[in-house]
């Protein structure tokens, strides 16, 4: 079993910013991609940011430049570090890992349970 736990959300003004944290634990025999997608309210979900074994990153080109992603592999954790938060970022982010568990053969996606973020005045 794998757990994904999130935390750091909550309520920002607008150029505010918020550090996000996802910690994986459980049977875990190797991690391959985190990463961070979010669904506002009547929207699909959508990936934000992913670290693939902390060597390739990806980004939304809405997040570019005022998002960074970052992982710490050897405590199973990424983290979101989110500048210049607009309104448009309001949403519930979810933190995604590709985990191999012990005598697993492949890779399976975990999620968490989601942690809101608001950007308000």
């Amino acid at each position: 079993q794998v757990q994904l736990v999130e935390s750091g959300g909550g309520l920002v003004q607008p150029g505010g910013s918020l550090r996000l944290s996802c910690v994986a634990s459980g049977s875990i025999f190797s991690i391959n991609t985190m990463g961070w997608y979010r669904q506002a309210p009547g929207k699909q979900r959508e990936l934000v940011a992913a670290n693939t074994r902390g060597a390739i990153t990806n980004y939304a080109d809405s997040v570019k430049g005022r998002f960074t992603i970052s992982r710490d592999n050897a405590k199973n954790t990424v983290y979101l570090q989110m500048n210049s938060l607009k309104p448009e970022d309001t949403a519930v982010y979810y933190c995604n890992a590709q985990v191999r568990v012990p005598y697993g053969v492949r890779y399976n996606d975990y999620w968490g349970q989601g942690t809101q973020v608001t950007v308000s005045s």
